[in-house]
């Protein structure tokens, strides 16, 4: 019996008798003050000009050597530990070899058989995501394609300009297992790494920018099928997560329909066009042989002692999960409002300050950040705690109400709507919201939505 299922792709509504076989490759560049391999500024977007934050390493002059960054060595193996991975003791530096015009040294140095991270996770709504590896490389200059004046005479030609100023940026690269099964768990398990990187401090990931870029490796496989398929299709440089999605489901629809007519779809690297809502192919995939991969000659071979791994180890910040679930038994908050606080750190922390001094007071906590979140008192990141909280007392003056006065009015309302009553009972819990609005509007004064709700909800139970 096949699935159905509807992909938003280029014939619409399509049959499904196949599963996504997906895995993310993603790359962000690192914050450290130098770039990878010497010390010149890491700083490729703040520059005032192109091609100025340059010297002979990363401009790949010859004999010029590279020394590695020992804080992006270091931050590598704590994004690892945060995600859950082994670490190397013993890696190295290898390089990659390939001719391309932002890559001066005609080979990228990275790392192939022995990353610094390998055999971690990450835990998603649909599932665990487990991470293969994580390497550490530089990165390649950025290409810019305009049309110029070359020689001065009016004429406008077309030309690519290279910006060296990116060249030799410490570039992480997170790739996991084809675990992935929809593109809505590709984009949370991408979100979820950035608020990571983020709560680590060690990268700021602007995806507008260029600092944290998803490549999808995307492939069908039969419903019931348990084996890899033959071929992968790689969407390259995504600087989007709804990008991401789209893409992911434009290839669902694509390969289902060359999968269906008989064929296989052809293993290469496509791009996707926002303006189409397409992928279009760029190059055949290469694979690992084609590279060449060699030991970088030019630097030693890293060894770290457990003693050391351990030491990074203690210095990880409590995670955006382990905050949530702690704010949520702490301060007795429910965990979709926790969830909402610790999007980013700057966030929970404030909301902490606020919280801890509430809880000190003996006020409500899950009302205060309700109010919060819902703008009921204003407020900027920056505002004293103090003064929020006395804005909080201040405006749930007029939220007191007198709960059997409350059930009175619901039992009211219950009685004068049972067809509302009766299709909740159905099944249809939408109509809660019109009875709550009808409570809410005999009641006429202000009330906690979720105390409303739960008293209305013992009503709607009972037999």
């Amino acid at each position: 019996m096949l699935l159905k299922k509807t992909v938003n792709g280029i014939h619409g509504e399509v049959e499904m008798p196949y599963k996504l076989v997906c895995g993310l490759e993603v790359h962000a560049e690192l914050k450290t003050k130098s770039k990878m391999f010497c010390a010149c500024k890491n700083d490729p977007f703040g520059a005032k000009e192109p091609n100025i934050h340059t010297c002979p390493v990363c401009l790949g002059m010859p004999g010029a050597l590279p020394v590695a960054n020992r804080q992006a060595i270091e931050w590598t193996i704590k994004l690892g530990l945060a995600l859950n991975c082994k670490i190397n003791l013993f890696s190295k530096f290898d390089r990659k070899n390939y001719f391309y015009p932002d890559l001066p040294k005609g080979y990228q140095i990275s790392q192939y058989d022995i990353p610094f991270c390998y055999d971690g996770y990450l835990d998603t709504a649909e599932g665990r995501v487990r991470i293969h590896r994580i390497h550490l490389e530089e990165d390649t200059a950025k290409l810019s394609h305009q049309e110029i004046d070359l020689l001065g005479d009016g004429k406008l030609e077309k030309a690519t300009l290279i910006d060296f100023n990116r060249s030799s940026v410490p570039l992480v690269e997170i790739v996991t297992e084809a675990d992935i099964v929809s593109a809505t768990q590709a984009k949370e398990y991408g979100q979820k790494l950035r608020q990571i990187m983020r709560y680590l401090e060690i990268a700021n990931c602007d995806m507008e920018k260029g600092g944290m870029r998803l490549e999808a490796n995307i492939s069908l496989r039969k419903e019931g099928h348990q084996e890899l398929p033959d071929y992968k299709v790689e969407c390259k440089n995504i600087n989007c997560f709804k990008l991401l999605e789209a893409a992911i489901h434009f290839e669902i629809a694509l390969q289902t329909e060359i999968l269906q007519n008989g064929g296989k779809p052809v293993q290469e690297t496509r791009g996707y066009n926002p303006n189409t809502g397409k992928t279009f192919s760029q190059r055949s995939k290469e694979d690992a042989a084609d590279y060449r991969y060699f030991p970088d000659p030019d630097l030693p071979p890293i060894e770290f002692a457990a003693e050391e791994i351990e030491k990074i180890r203690a210095s990880l910040p409590e995670l955006p999960d382990q905050k949530m679930l702690r704010l949520v038994q702490t301060y007795n908050i429910n965990q979709k409002v926790a969830k909402d606080l610790v999007i980013n750190k700057q966030k929970a922390d404030f909301f902490e300050k606020i919280l801890a001094l509430a809880q000190v007071e003996g006020l409500d906590c899950q009302k205060l950040v309700n109010n919060l979140l819902n703008k009921k008192i204003a407020f900027t990141f920056t505002d004293d705690a103090r003064i929020i909280l006395d804005q909080f007392k201040e405006t749930s003056k007029n939220d007191s109400i007198d709960l059997k006065e409350l059930d009175q009015i619901i039992q009211e309302v219950l009685k004068q709507n049972q067809d509302a009553v009766l299709k909740y009972k159905a099944g249809k819990t939408a109509v809660i919201g019109f009875l709550i609005g009808q409570v809410t509007r005999r009641l006429n004064k202000k009330i906690d939505p979720d105390l409303l709700r739960k008293e209305l909800l013992i009503f709607l139970k009972k037999d």
